[in-house]
């Protein structure tokens, strides 16, 4: 016989618990995000290469080494989006949508990398999210921070996580702040790794982002951003602050919080944890007004989040899942075409129900017994009403059985 198959390395079935729980984080997201809001979009799962390899950095680790790229048939070269925020803008813009501000946009779906899996990673993950783009003041930042911390709060977690907030500056910040990066480390280019030291030359930011232990070191000592702002970054980034506090949103500052490319600015953030081992982050974001632009759009302001949901769903406790299915028993055959009828007029009221198959009044009741149904309607002369979790039993009229299954 052939080996089964099984699915791909770094992709997974979602079946049964897991299943429930990534459906609580996404109906979650959904229900609060509304509240601030934001409207569902929805955009395809591969896109141009373009979308990504403009968004994300020609030299980036994800441009590089973990998207799925491959020519189409057509000879296109298109990508299984690694992150949601290209689609989105893209999907602005093509819509004609840039003159039409603000759009709050809340997305959730496959996003896809190829990296080493390990836990809470893996190759197909998912992502929910958010993108507020037009405003470009302090609060349209604090709102979706609000957003993601009411999130992180009715999925029952926000007391395992921390707000970490930095800025980032405007371009006069940055530039003063990437004059000085150039310096300290040119200073101690002996000791950065061989990647850091060509970053150093294209965009001495990122070298603040390396995993390398030596160059780690270095960082820890480099300048901090907050001693290059100008006055209006520094009026941007208080204002960020004193709007978090007006919304109880508590955070702590982190100047070491960064994002490489140019088009981010301002407020970066990450909810952070250490309930999954070491500390992990698991809903980031920041602002990136130079993104649309970038695209080949007007210039538009922007600022978002993303949150990956296998980790969110391993923090989460099981969703309670309300067992409130009827099952219907004929008694025999007599009275199947009867029960038929109560199955699609219950159903047809939005009352959850089903039926077996095959089998005898006994067998129906036995596996109804094991599919978790809180009631079995016995269908025979009369229509009885028993109550699988305690077993009581008693006589219904059909009028007086959707308000009893409710119950």
């Amino acid at each position: 016989m052939a080996p089964p198959l099984q699915p791909v390395r770094g992709t997974r079935d979602l079946i049964g618990e897991d299943a429930a729980r990534h459906a609580h984080v996404v109906e979650t997201a959904r229900r609060v995000t509304a509240l601030y809001g934001f409207s569902e979009w929805q955009t395809p799962i591969f896109e141009d290469t373009k979308v990504f390899s403009r968004t994300l950095g020609e030299t980036s680790d994800v441009v590089t080494k973990e998207m799925y790229t491959f020519e189409d048939r057509g000879g296109d070269s298109v990508t299984l989006r690694p992150e949601g925020t290209a689609g989105v803008c893209r999907a602005l813009i093509t819509a004609g949508l840039t003159q039409t501000l603000p759009q709050k946009v809340f997305y959730a779906g496959p996003m896809f990398r190829y990296e080493r899996p390990q836990k809470g990673r893996y190759r197909q993950f998912h992502q929910i999210g958010v993108e507020l783009l037009g405003p470009a003041t302090p609060l349209a930042d604090a709102e979706v921070i609000a957003a993601g911390w009411q999130v992180l709060n009715e999925l029952g977690i926000a007391a395992s996580v921390e707000l970490h907030i930095n800025t980032l500056g405007d371009a006069e910040s940055r530039n003063n702040y990437r004059a000085a990066l150039v310096a300290y480390f040119a200073q101690h280019a002996e000791g950065l790794s061989t990647e850091s030291k060509t970053r150093l030359e294209k965009n001495p930011l990122r070298i603040l982002d390396s995993k390398d232990e030596g160059d780690q070191k270095l960082v820890a000592e480099a300048p901090l951003i907050h001693d290059h702002l100008s006055q209006a970054a520094a009026e941007f980034y208080n204002g960020l602050k004193s709007t978090l506090t007006a919304f109880g949103v508590p955070f702590t500052e982190n100047p070491r919080i960064v994002r490489g490319l140019d088009y981010y600015n301002h407020t970066a953030f990450e909810f952070v944890t250490t309930a999954l081992g070491a500390q992990g982050t698991v809903l980031a974001g920041g602002r990136y007004d130079g993104l649309v632009e970038q695209m080949g759009g007007p210039s538009v302001p922007g600022v978002g989040w993303a949150a990956g949901i296998e980790r969110l769903s391993m923090l989460i406790a099981a969703p309670v899942v309300l067992h409130r299915l009827a099952a219907i028993i004929p008694m025999n055959e007599e009275y199947h075409a009867t029960a038929l009828n109560i199955l699609k007029s219950l159903r047809d009221i939005g009352i959850a129900a089903e039926i077996a198959y095959a089998g005898n009044a006994k067998k129906r009741l036995e596996r109804a017994n094991k599919s978790g149904a809180k009631f079995a309607v016995l269908v025979g002369e009369d229509i009885k009403l028993k109550n699988l979790k305690d077993g009581s039993q008693q006589d219904v009229l059909f009028s007086d059985l959707p308000g009893l299954l409710r119950s």
